[in-house]
């Protein structure tokens, strides 16, 4: 009698990536505010949301550091801060 098995595939699209990196455009979609926002809180002093820079000179957020701060930003009930 043949056995019945469930084999699962997992795809590595489908995992936490620590390194996944957002464009301020999908940053600005999460929080509701214009990309150009996004930018904003990256070059206060200190930064509300880190960044990193692409050799193209582009803005990248880290997508869980992103995630961390809007949770923050919900649990105090302020939303999205105030653009500098």
């Amino acid at each position: 009698m043949p056995h019945n098995r469930t084999i699962v595939h997992h795809h590595p699209m489908l995992e936490e990536d620590p390194y996944q990196l957002m464009t301020p455009g999908e940053v600005a979609a999460l929080f509701r505010v214009d990309p150009k926002t996004v930018s904003r809180w990256a070059k206060t002093d200190p930064p509300l949301l880190s960044s990193v820079l692409t050799p193209g000179g582009q803005r990248r957020y880290r997508e869980r550091e992103v995630r961390e701060f809007l949770a923050r930003q919900m649990a105090e009930g302020a939303g999205a801060p105030a653009a500098a």
